[in-house]
């Protein structure tokens, strides 16, 4: 049976998606409201990140205890998050109690406290996730690549600086957050056992008259490019590289997928077998690709023992380039097996599908079928991907090393 994907926009720009999923006894809520970090003004970066934490301590009459209690009793399992455009508050539950949780959902989402008190704590929390990304190379060096690649604040880290939030305030937080806070631009998604049309008159119900008002904009400054050695006395230098690509809206999009999957889609990709099987230079390497809406890209990460910091670089770079010269049929076959196995496995869960929908009208304003995406994948060829390989060659990399020495530039110079 395809999938059934409901959408329904109400007037104070609020939109609901909804997928039935008969056969589970689960149901998963996914709200993505436009106020994540890209939003956070100057200086106070880290705000979204603060506030996905202090949304829940307290909302309506009951303070931080008394909602947990209430989530809990309704085995509500909840998660709050900052990422780019948006904090996200994700409940999964079994059907029965839907209802429930989406009474308390609207005092969570319109009637927060926000209360003084619990401010220094969570602000303390995201200080400490904030630190411990220096214990952390693997990941910090992605995260500088990024912010280098994108164009600011597109590419800002969630967590912000040291700096910036020891200077802000809950006055300045709470501010900020009530005043974009706002239904236009804000994702609401259900999947699992549901009843739509009273899914759609519950919603309507306690969120129709959450007052309308503009999304925030923003201006996007150009992205810092180039490169930067951050020295560390590590036992590997981390390496990371960053290449322009195709939003998901470009009809390039999904042979960039399938290129990124002979590069990188398993034991048998390129780079697992001439970086790590036939050299040895490294345990873990590996492309993924990472979009925004009005930007995308390749990120590419290796770790490797100091000495062989430069001919791991030389080797990645070079299979980078040679993706270009041409790919095998049984290469492409393993890449969209690799691509459609990993779409179907990651929406086995109510959870996953609900994402999944927030995700593709976020950046398509519309849901994609799992047919249809199973089908796009299946019709690519080998011509299509060389095809946007000589559209986007390899080149005009931005790239981060933390790690004891740098490593010479030249290597994007052959």
């Amino acid at each position: 049976m395809p999938d059934l994907i409901h959408i329904e926009r109400f007037d104070n720009g609020l939109v609901l998606l909804g997928e039935p999923m008969d056969h589970v006894s689960s149901v998963s809520l996914t709200v993505r409201v436009p106020v994540g970090p890209i939003y956070d003004p100057s200086g106070m970066e880290g705000a979204a990140a603060v506030g996905a934490e202090w949304w829940l301590r307290g909302a309506g009459d009951r303070d931080t205890r008394q909602l947990n209690d209430a989530l809990d009793s309704l085995g509500c399992r909840h998660v709050e998050a900052a990422g780019a455009n948006f904090i996200t508050f994700s409940a999964g539950q079994v059907h029965q109690r839907l209802d429930d949780v989406l009474r308390l959902y609207h005092d969570i989402l319109l009637a927060p406290r926000l209360d003084d008190e619990a401010f220094d704590p969570c602000r303390n929390l995201i200080v400490q996730d904030l630190l411990s990304l220096d214990d952390h190379p693997a990941q910090k060096v992605n995260v500088l690549c990024r912010q280098r690649f994108f164009p600011h604040p597109l590419g800002r880290y969630h967590l912000g600086t040291a700096e910036s939030l020891e200077a802000m305030t809950a006055d300045a937080v709470r501010d900020h957050l009530l005043g974009h806070f706002c239904p236009d631009g804000t994702i609401i998604a259900v999947a699992g056992k549901i009843d739509w049309p009273q899914v759609r008159d519950r919603i309507e119900q306690h969120l129709g008259d959450w007052p309308a008002r503009p999304q925030a904009e923003i201006d996007t400054q150009p992205a810092t490019g180039g490169f930067e050695h951050v020295r560390k006395d590590t036992a590997q230098t981390h390496l990371a590289l960053a290449q322009p690509s195709v939003t998901m809206t470009d009809g390039h999009y999904y042979a960039a997928r399938v290129a990124v999957c002979v590069l990188s889609g398993g034991m048998s990709s390129r780079l697992m077998t001439e970086v790590r099987e036939k050299r040895g230079l490294v345990y873990r390497v590996s492309t993924a690709y990472g979009g925004l809406k009005s930007c995308a890209g390749w990120f590419t990460y290796a770790g490797a023992v100091p000495e062989k910091a430069r001919e791991t670089l030389e080797v990645v770079v070079g299979e980078l380039r040679r993706l270009g010269e041409g790919i095998e049929p049984d290469e492409l076959a393993r890449a969209k097996t690799q691509l459609k196995s990993a779409t179907l496995m990651s929406l086995d869960m109510t959870g996953s599908r609900a994402a999944r929908m927030v995700n593709d009208f976020h950046y398509l304003e519309r849901v994609r079928t799992i047919d249809e995406i199973t089908a796009a994948v299946d019709a690519i060829t080998i011509d299509d991907v060389l095809a946007y390989l000589q559209a986007y060659r390899a080149g005009d990399f931005v790239g981060v090393v933390i790690g004891p020495e740098p490593v010479p530039l030249a290597v994007f110079e052959a």
